[in-house]
């Protein structure tokens, strides 16, 4: 069980059962964790942090401050001696974030529920390091509203990842979406 333990003031905590087949890793598990919702946080943003957790799901993987610290990541891997293997943002965070997450990480992945276009704009002209690297992961927002529809405090969800495509499951109601990949630059 995994526990965002560092809630603010005004946080809902929110559980996650996820019975999770990510095809394109080859990885079958059930994950259980705990999430804060921050008070400034909508319900889009948190599906989208749910989410990329779960498509990026291995030991060690953890929330972070997030909101309430503006120089981490959402999500990070860190190895036993603190180094940063993967910097995990939602949104669209600027081309200065961008470059200081890919100096700092060795993977740096970007989920967003708005247009990946925005995000090519913010770093074009910009200095970002190893903008080739960067990979961004553009979810459908009418999927995100649906998901985060179905809220509740203790949430079960069967999930499937297979090609970019992603299938959840909650009790009877089935939430279908093409995932779409993008980079800063070739």
């Amino acid at each position: 069980l995994h526990y965002d333990q560092r809630m603010s003031k005004g946080s809902t905590l929110y559980r996650f059962k996820i019975s999770l087949s990510d095809i394109d890793r080859s990885f079958y598990e059930t994950i259980d964790f705990r999430v804060a919702m921050h008070s400034s946080e909508n319900e889009a943003f948190l599906v989208t942090r749910v989410l990329a957790y779960a498509l990026n799901y291995e030991d060690g993987l953890e929330f972070t401050q997030g909101l309430s610290a503006p120089d981490e990541p959402a999500i990070r891997l860190a190895s036993p001696n603190g180094q940063v293997l993967q910097w995990i943002d939602i949104g669209n965070p600027t081309a200065r974030r961008m470059h200081k997450a890919s100096k700092i990480a060795k993977q740096v992945r970007i989920y967003t529920y708005k247009d990946p276009e925005n995000l090519k704009r913010e770093a074009d002209g910009e200095e970002v390091h190893r903008a080739e690297a960067i990979e961004i992961f553009a979810l459908e927002s009418k999927f995100l509203e649906n998901l985060a529809g179905t809220l509740l405090r203790d949430n079960s969800w069967v999930m499937i990842h297979n090609d970019g495509e992603i299938i959840v499951t909650i009790g009877e109601d089935t939430y279908m979406t093409q995932m779409s990949n993008h980079r800063l630059s070739w």
